[in-house]
């Protein structure tokens, strides 16, 4: 199946099962509040640091939820085996992202993340609704992870390429809005998730091969992603999937792991 679905193409299929994973990292309500003030009809909100993660502690700030209670909660969604799905955010798609990718480690692959996000939708002139969505309860069941996670321990190797989600001057160390310690983990490639996309939307498979091997990546690679917090490095995957590279792990804890203990090394060029 494939990856992305444009705002037209959702607006013609009723049946699919829509998030919305609008979020802000500074602003724990702001998703709550865009999604209260408008949003695609039929949409159920999905909280980034509630749903989404588990409690931000050692394991960083958006740890991975525990997997009964997301599967859980899934069912409460009405989320069924056979559901088709699909995540929107605002615009770039990384916290759409984080519940595509989240689905695919629950086993579920029959879910798409929405081009563009809420803009685009708006852009085609699709109408939204102030309506909470009403669901019955589906029969989820977790099956076998689709994806591919490693652990700090196994961290720097020089056997992996890293490559870091956040835009270049978190990676190089010259500001830190979020975490405590800037810099990036040792051998790491900065690959800023935001240049994944032109004009709002994600760049054409082509072009986002082109982008990739032009930064050194390769099939050869043994690939694992990482960012501040495990969110917007699942944008990356994402991106390399369409690409057509192999789906590379994810370093769920990220940076914001990495620097809860003081002996794991860190990089800097500030």
């Amino acid at each position: 199946m494939g990856l992305l679905i444009s705002a037209d193409e959702l607006a013609d299929n009723p049946a699919l099962l829509i998030f919305d994973c609008r979020a802000a990292l500074l602003d724990k309500n702001a998703g709550q509040q865009a999604y209260d003030a408008a949003h695609i009809p039929g949409a159920i909100y999905a909280n980034l640091d509630t749903d989404l993660s588990a409690p931000a502690g050692k394991g960083g700030r958006h740890p991975l939820p525990d997997r009964e209670k997301l599967t859980a909660k899934l069912r409460a969604w009405g989320i069924n085996r056979q559901s088709s799905i699909v995540c929107y955010d605002q615009n770039a798609g990384a916290f759409a992202g984080r519940l595509w990718w989240l689905l695919r480690w629950l086993g579920h692959d029959d879910v798409k993340v929405l081009d563009g996000g809420m803009d685009a939708w708006l852009a085609a002139g699709h109408r939204t609704s102030t309506k909470p969505a009403v669901v019955e309860p589906g029969d989820f069941d977790a099956g076998e992870p689709l994806t591919k996670t490693v652990q700090a321990t196994s961290l720097p190797d020089p056997a992996i390429k890293l490559l870091d989600a956040r835009e270049t001057a978190r990676y190089r160390g010259e500001v830190e809005p979020i975490d405590p310690v800037a810099g990036h983990i040792p051998g790491a490639v900065s690959v800023p998730f935001m240049d994944n996309l032109a004009a709002g939307q994600f760049r054409s498979p082509e072009q986002l091969r082109q982008r990739f091997e032009s930064l050194g990546i390769t099939e050869d690679d043994n690939l694992v992603c990482y960012c501040g917090s495990g969110v917007t490095a699942t944008h990356n995957i994402l991106a390399l999937l369409m690409a057509g590279f192999e789906e590379p792990a994810l370093y769920p804890g990220s940076w914001s792991e990495w620097i809860v203990d003081p002996d794991r090394p860190v990089a800097s060029d500030s």
